[in-house]
C-alpha cells in the first residue's frame, strides 16, 4: 500500500512539473500575438524556465540533503504554483519573462530529489519499476498540459492557456500531498555527507570520468535541436500552407507517445548493439525527422514529428542511463549536470532557433536543428569503444 501511494504521489508531482514548465510552448504564438512580440521574443518564456531549472538543479540537491527530499518536493511544487496563479494576470512581456523564470528555478526541486527520494524510500526490488514509472509521468505531464494549454487559448488567449495548467498543478499538487506517506526516511545525507569538499570531489569526478562530457553535450545539443522544432512548429502550422487553429496545432503534442515507445526501446536495443550504435543512429534518425519538416502537407509533417519525436527519446534514454552506468563517484552529481545540460539546450538553443527563424524562417531553423544534430554525432564519436560502466 505504501508502494502503491508513494508511486502514484510521485507520478503527481511529475505531472505538476511538467505541465507548467511546458505550459506555454503550445501557446506561443498566442503569447506573440499578445505582446505583439517575435516568434524568438515569445520563445523566451520557455527557455527561461528550462534556463531557471537547469541553473538551480545542483542548489536543489544540496538543499535535500539537509532538508529531506520530500519537503524540498513539496516547496518546488507549492513556489511553482503560486507563481503559476500569477501568471495569467501579467500585462507586460518582461515580468512574463521574470516569473517564468523565477517558476523554472522552483520547480527544478522536483527533478533534483525525486529519482533519489524513490532509491532511498522504496525497497530496493521495487526501485526500478517505481522509477520507471516516476519518468513516465513527465511526458505524460508534458503531453497533458500542452494539449490542455492549447484548447484553452484558443477558447480565452494565453491567459487561459497557462491558467488552465496552473488548475491542473493544483490538483496534482494536492493528490502529491494528501498520499504521499508520512515517513521519517529519504532526509538526505546530511551535511557531513553532502559537505563542500566532498560535493566538490564529486562534481569533479562526474567532469573526469571518460566519456560523461561527451554524453553531456548529447543532452545539449539533441535537445536543442528538438526544441528548436516544438518550440517553432505552431507558428509553422499556424501560418500557410496549413492555417490550422491553436487548438488543432496544439494536437501535434499528442506525438509525444511515440516518445514513450522511443524511451522504453532503448534499453533493450542498447543490450543489443551497444550505446555507441543506439545513440548514433537514433540522432541520424533525428535528422530524417527534420527532413520531413520541410513539408507542406500536413500529414508528411506529422509523420516526420512522430520519427524525430521517437527518435529524440530513443537518444534521451540511451545517454542519460549512459551517464548512470559510467558515473561510478559522484552518480548524483553526474546526473544533475546531464539534467542540466538537457535543460540548458532547451533554452539556449531553442531561443537560438527562434532568432533564426525570425530572419530566415521555418527553413533556417530546421537547418539550425540539423547543424546541433550533426555535431551531436560528431562529439559522440569520443563514446566509440566505451562500455557503460567507467
Amino acid at each position: 500500500m505504501a508502494y502503491r501511494r508513494t508511486v502514484v504521489a510521485m507520478v503527481a508531482a511529475a505531472v505538476a512539473t511538467f505541465a507548467q514548465l511546458w505550459a506555454v510552448q503550445p501557446i506561443l504564438p498566442a503569447i506573440a500575438s499578445g505582446f505583439g512580440a517575435s516568434a524568438s521574443q515569445a520563445a523566451l518564456a520557455v527557455s527561461v524556465a528550462t534556463g531557471g531549472l537547469a541553473g538551480f538543479t545542483l542548489v536543489w540537491s544540496g538543499v535535500a540533503d539537509r532538508l529531506g527530499r520530500a519537503r524540498v518536493i513539496t516547496l518546488s511544487l507549492v513556489v511553482a504554483t503560486v507563481l503559476g496563479c500569477v501568471l495569467p494576470f501579467v500585462d507586460q512581456l518582461w515580468l512574463l519573462l521574470v516569473l517564468r523564470g523565477v517558476q523554472g528555478a522552483a520547480l527544478g526541486g522536483v527533478p533534483a530529489a525525486a529519482v533519489a527520494y524513490l532509491s532511498e524510500e522504496i525497497h530496493p526490488v521495487d526501485s526500478a519499476r517505481a522509477t520507471g514509472l516516476y519518468i513516465a509521468g513527465n511526458p505524460l505531464g508534458g503531453m497533458g498540459g500542452r494539449l490542455l494549454a492549447g484548447v484553452a487559448a484558443d477558447l480565452g488567449g494565453w491567459q487561459w492557456g497557462i491558467g488552465a495548467n496552473t488548475l491542473l498543478a493544483v490538483v496534482a499538487l494536492v493528490v502529491f500531498v494528501w498520499v504521499l506517506p508520512r515517513s521519517g526516511g529519504a532526509r538526505g545525507g546530511g551535511g557531513a555527507a553532502g559537505g563542500g569538499a566532498g560535493w566538490a570531489r564529486r562534481v569533479r569526478a562526474a567532469l573526469a570520468t571518460r566519456g560523461l562530457v561527451a554524453l553531456y553535450a548529447q543532452a545539449l545539443l539533441l535537445m536543442g535541436a528538438f526544441m528548436t522544432v516544438y518550440n517553432l512548429l505552431g507558428f509553422r502550422l499556424m501560418a500557410e500552407p496549413f492555417g490550422l487553429s491553436q487548438a488543432a496545432a496544439s494536437l501535434l503534442f499528442v506525438s509525444y507517445t511515440a516518445g514513450m515507445v522511443g524511451s522504453a526501446v532503448a534499453g533493450g536495443a542498447v543490450a543489443r548493439w551497444g550505446g555507441y550504435v543506439v545513440l548514433t543512429v537514433a540522432t541520424v534518425v533525428m535528422a530524417v525527422g527534420l527532413g520531413g519538416m520541410f513539408a507542406t502537407a500536413l500529414p508528411a509533417v506529422v509523420v516526420a514529428l512522430v520519427v524525430l519525436t521517437f527518435a529524440f527519446f530513443c537518444a534521451h534514454a540511451t545517454a542519460s542511463a549512459w551517464v548512470g552506468s559510467r558515473a561510478v563517484a559522484g552518480r548524483a552529481q553526474a546526473m544533475a549536470l546531464y539534467t542540466l545540460s538537457y535543460y540548458l539546450g532547451s533554452s539556449l538553443f531553442g531561443w537560438g532557433g527562434g532568432v533564426v527563424y525570425d530572419a530566415v524562417g521555418w527553413g533556417g531553423a530546421v537547418v539550425f536543428a540539423w547543424v546541433l544534430c550533426a555535431v551531436a554525432v560528431l562529439v559522440g564519436l569520443r563514446l566509440r569503444g566505451l562500455s557503460r560502466v567507467g
